[in-house]
């Protein structure tokens, strides 16, 4: 039997899978066909809770916290935590196997406090706290930058997540630099790309405004700004890992082969999609961008001249660039469905008490 296709694509290129906001089975499944980390956002706990085979499991952990706190947001933090810790248990094997450079999986708290850097540090070093392979994920905006800081000092492993351009990068990179060449420690960390995500809000403010431009052109802008990034990583010779995330298509991993990336997918739909499929590993990463593509994507959008050029946004105005703001609604949304549960089912407990 011949090598599936992630398995092929680490053969032949630095290019490396990751999963995304999996159940325990799909961890372990991930982990065989090939993935090398995890990553878990804050619309994990609800996926758990409202998932066809995970939700019973999820539903009795969601019962047992509820005896730890009265606070329903404390309840679903200590529940992600604890739903998370399975699965970081899960890639231990990876962790061990790799000798501690990767078989991370990646934690990211409450979304709804995350503009207060002193939320994301508590929240971080309890995070921290559960497991050697546990990896703190924080939003690469101003608060996140000053949250960073602090534990970037502790020597904690770190993913910069929610960067929609390259202007984030390079402050995360360059903080990052600034920081160890002072405190010379020198933690494992990650900046996490959404190019999916992007391309999707993207496509939404074209369709909103009316825009005249090709689709073949639209279609390429989260990548063009993804090569930029990575040219930039290279050339200043920047030290952190480079995540590829939000994936929307299947383009969005397989345009990014032959680069030293990982790309972090969810499974349904896209790991066991490409695992179907079997393409041929061709290298794509390192095609150049036409000038014809630049100049239009250039022109005609305001959000793509602000995520391409390096100077596009200053750190007071990540919080609230539209893609950042597009992703954070979706867990902020799926972080308050969480919390609901967790009241409703403490009423229906109490309920039942009496």
């Amino acid at each position: 039997m011949g090598k599936s296709y992630f398995h092929r694509v680490g053969a032949l290129t630095p290019t490396k899978m990751w999963i995304n906001n999996v159940t325990r089975a799909q961890a372990r499944m991930a982990i065989d066909a090939g993935a090398f980390g995890c990553t878990q956002n804050p619309s994990y706990t609800w996926k758990m809770l409202s998932h066809p085979e995970e939700g019973e499991f999820a539903r009795r952990l969601l019962d047992e916290t509820l005896q730890e706190s009265t606070d329903e947001n404390e309840v679903i933090c200590i529940l992600q935590r604890k739903l998370i810790r399975k699965v970081a248990e899960i890639f231990m094997e990876v962790y061990e196997r790799t000798n501690g450079e990767h078989g991370y999986v990646s934690i990211q708290g409450d979304p709804i406090h995350e503009e207060d850097p002193r939320v994301i540090i508590e929240e971080g070093r309890k995070n921290r706290a559960m497991s050697p392979n546990m990896m703190i994920k924080i939003p690469a905006t101003e608060a996140g930058l000053a949250a960073m800081q602090v534990l970037i000092e502790e020597n904690t492993p770190l993913n910069a997540t929610e960067i929609m351009g390259v202007s984030q990068m390079v402050d995360v990179c360059d903080m990052y630099r600034s920081i160890t060449a002072k405190t010379r420690k020198r933690p494992v960390m990650y900046f996490s790309l959404i190019t999916g995500i992007y391309d999707e809000w993207l496509g939404k403010q074209v369709a909103r405004d009316g825009i005249d431009i090709s689709p073949d052109v639209l279609y390429q802008a989260g990548m063009v700004i993804a090569k930029k990034v990575y040219q930039i990583r290279h050339d200043r010779g920047y030290p952190l890992g480079f995540i590829g995330g939000g994936v929307r298509g299947l383009q969005h991993f397989t345009e990014m082969v032959g680069g030293d990336v990982c790309i972090t997918m969810n499974w349904e739909g896209q790991v066991e999609k490409l695992l179907e499929l079997d393409l041929p590993v061709v290298s794509r990463l390192f095609n150049p961008v036409q000038d014809v593509v630049l100049e239009q994507l250039l022109e005609k959008l305001t959000g793509f001249r602000q995520a391409y050029l390096e100077k596009g946004l200053s750190a007071a105005e990540y919080e609230h660039f539209g893609p950042v703001t597009y992703f954070r609604d979706m867990f902020v949304s799926a972080w308050k469905s969480a919390r609901q549960m967790a009241a409703g089912r403490r009423a229906e407990v109490g309920a039942r008490a009496l």
